[in-house]
């Protein structure tokens, strides 16, 4: 197992006047939550996506959609599409029968949100824990109006919460309440703890969604090894499984000559880069992560999409979904 890698820890500079409880930059409550849905009716997870979309094309591959149950054999009439013809029943019988399929009336969907310390950072519009999750309340209203169960685990550094889908609006409120409770949970004056190990997530997935379910995983994936990899390849074998990088623009390239902490759970200590060595060290440690869980897409074909921090959350899902921007 590789060394566990530092996490850097910062905030966002608030308005002059403005609590943390307030500012929905920093921290996102459940009535916050709630207003995202009427914005999220445009966006979709639906099978057939649109051609500049990331889940469409040669950069990922396409979602299975709903599959089909067996319905009856019958006789063919006109019209029928040959494709159903079953041709061992026909030369049984000496008639052509088909063989009849329904869709399935909805797909299971669950939507795994990363909670944790490390997530609590943000340098130019939002922490990567309010983008996060303001980014999986969106999924969750639009694959709920879609018809298809929601349900989701929100995971911090101690607590993790599930919620097994469901078709109602009760199973809806539930996950977003469970959001809203562990973004709440955030703060930077917490000492540091020993963060959820993401492999006992994803062993939680696999119990919670064996198979054909669409999978949406919310994370900056801090704290990854081969166990992880293996986890990841084993649920997208079963699964629709997308994967939502959260990053930030200030670790995508981290500036010289400032000081920062950094943390690895259980040890905290401030860098200064101004140092050359520990600039080019520091940003070769986060650059190499986001390189590192890009490069699945490629090794297991897992869609993997990139938010930041710096940008509308609201505006990036549409862009990612190749949707047209908000009219002005």
């Amino acid at each position: 197992m590789r060394d566990r890698p530092a996490r850097i820890r910062a905030g966002i500079e608030r308005p002059a006047g403005a609590s943390q409880a307030e500012d929905t930059r920093i921290r996102v409550d459940l009535a916050h939550l709630r207003k995202l849905e009427a914005r999220a009716r445009r966006i979709n997870f639906l099978p057939r996506q649109p051609a500049r979309s990331v889940l469409n094309g040669r950069h990922a591959s396409r979602l299975r959609g709903r599959g089909l149950n067996f319905e009856e054999l019958r006789g063919y009439l006109p019209g029928d599409d040959v494709r159903t013809i079953d041709w061992k029943v026909t030369a049984r019988t000496g008639e052509p029968h088909v063989r009849v399929y329904t869709e399935e009336r909805d797909r299971p969907t669950l939507i795994v949100v990363d909670q944790r310390m490390s997530m609590f950072f943000g340098s130019v519009l939002n922490m990567k824990s309010v983008t996060a999750a303001e980014c999986a309340a969106l999924a969750a209203f639009r694959i709920f109006d879609q018809g298809d169960r929601v349900g989701g685990i929100v995971f911090g550094d101690t607590e993790i919460a599930e919620i097994r889908p469901g078709r109602s609006r009760k199973s809806l409120t539930a996950f977003l309440t469970a959001l809203s409770d562990a973004n709440g949970l955030l703060n930077a004056d917490q000492p540091p703890v020993a963060p959820m190990p993401m492999n006992r997530v994803l062993q939680s997935v696999a119990r919670i969604a064996p198979r054909n379910h669409l999978v949406l995983l919310f994370s900056d994936f801090d704290e990854v090894d081969e166990t992880t990899h293996r986890l990841v390849a084993g649920l997208s074998h079963h699964n629709d499984l997308v994967l939502v990088l959260v990053s930030d623009p200030y670790v995508e390239e981290i500036p010289a000559g400032v000081k920062i902490v950094v943390s690895d759970g259980t040890l905290q200590a401030e860098i200064d880069t101004a140092d050359k060595t520990a600039h080019r060290r520091l940003n070769d440690m986060a650059q190499g992560r986001l390189a590192e869980i890009l490069d699945w897409q490629r090794q297991l074909g897992v869609p993997v999409l990139p938010l930041t921090t710096g940008e509308d959350s609201v505006e990036q899902m549409r862009r990612l979904m190749g949707l047209p921007g908000r009219r002005r």
